[in-house]
């Protein structure tokens, strides 16, 4: 297989299930860990490694080492592997989905972006989700007819402050998760609860449904409910570990023990919570995106501007939400027609976040 991102939490997880089922690894692709990736060479043997820069390359303990964004997809192209695990983050995940996609390689995805920003453009039948809320969704399901279908949220940084406060929050408070350490991104957007509304787009994509919705549960021991025709619900318990969702995604089956048993009486009391918008201001297009998918692309543009602007002091944390949801405002008659014109409107958007 081909791993995109070989070095972050996904993709260091990844390496351990491949080397459980003597999944050999063709290539692999890193940011700026480069002391992690010669470590992952020296013991994978990859025929071929890719980096995000040029100037990191001669430190690279590789005679075949390609670089930046292009690089990646040369490296997709010229890999023999049915298989890329794209762990990438953001929006420089989707290029190399499209890549895989359009060579038709099973791709086991762990980038949001590349659904939320371009889902209507990408072949459903050659994705598999590496998400632990869309797994226990698809575990649930079953093939059984389905009223709704929820995934849960640990809440973030500031589930538990009070509200006058949070407008005061840095970003150092912001990647202080509760439940487990995570990279910058996905724990900013964990914090304004953008990652669940960029889950829900990724559950409509996948399972063609807008009858979506998310509830916060602290202890993240519940990670996806299916509620059925028939009335019933049933819940999907797993630890918080992405080797399971990881092990489906690269097997097909899995009749193992991956993870072990959840401890229920150890589990005590759970909690459902709602989701309000006055402390997720995001939530509050959750209804109109839903059913206007299309504008995914604007909120990833105007997110990953606006976390860049928070980590540089310029605006404060509900600051972020502003910037996003103004741009929603100002692009809601937007509508790609192809993959081009989702690269001019995410470049229009960006560009529109920084001037204000």
């Amino acid at each position: 297989m081909v791993l995109l991102g070989s070095t972050g939490s996904i993709g260091v997880n990844t390496l351990i299930i491949a080397e459980r089922y003597d999944i050999a690894i063709e290539a692999l692709v890193a940011g700026n860990n480069i002391e992690l990736l010669n470590q992952q060479i020296k013991k994978y043997r990859p025929k071929m490694v890719a980096i995000a820069n040029e100037a990191d390359r001669a430190k690279v303990d590789h005679p075949h080492v390609l670089c930046g964004a292009q690089g990646i997809l040369e490296l997709i192209e010229m890999s023999h592997s049915g298989t890329v695990v794209n762990a990438l983050v953001g929006y420089a995940g989707l290029a190399p989905t499209l890549k895989a996609t359009g060579l038709g390689k099973r791709v086991a995805l762990a980038n949001k972006e590349s659904l939320v920003v371009a889902g209507e453009f990408i072949d459903m039948s050659l994705i598999t989700p590496i998400d632990s809320e869309h797994f226990g969704l698809w575990y649930l399901m079953n093939e059984r007819p389905i009223s709704k279908l929820y995934i849960t949220a640990s809440g973030g940084a500031f589930r538990d402050w009070e509200l006058d406060k949070m407008k005061d929050a840095t970003f150092s408070d912001a990647l202080k998760h509760p439940n487990w350490s995570m990279g910058n991104k996905i724990t900013i957007d964990s914090a304004t609860m953008t990652n669940k509304l960029f889950e829900l787009l990724e559950a409509k994509w996948l399972f063609n449904t807008t009858k979506v919705d998310a509830v916060i549960e602290k202890k993240s021991i519940i990670h996806a409910l299916s509620e059925f025709t028939d009335g019933s619900t049933t819940a999907h318990f797993a630890g918080v570990d992405m080797k399971l969702p990881i092990a489906f995604a690269l097997r097909g089956e899995v009749e193992e023990a991956i993870l072990p048993p959840t401890d229920l009486l150890g589990i005590g009391a759970l909690e459902f919570l709602p989701i309000e918008a006055e402390r997720y201001p995001i939530w509050s297009i959750k209804e109109h995106i839903l059913e206007h998918a299309h504008l995914g692309v604007v909120v990833n543009a105007a997110n990953e501007e606006a976390i860049e602007a928070f980590q540089e002091d310029q605006c404060c944390f509900f600051g972020m939400s502003e910037m996003v949801l103004d741009a929603y405002k100002k692009f809601e008659a937007v509508k790609a027609s192809n993959i081009d014109e989702i690269i001019q409107i995410d470049q229009e958007v960006r560009a529109y976040v920084k001037q204000r």
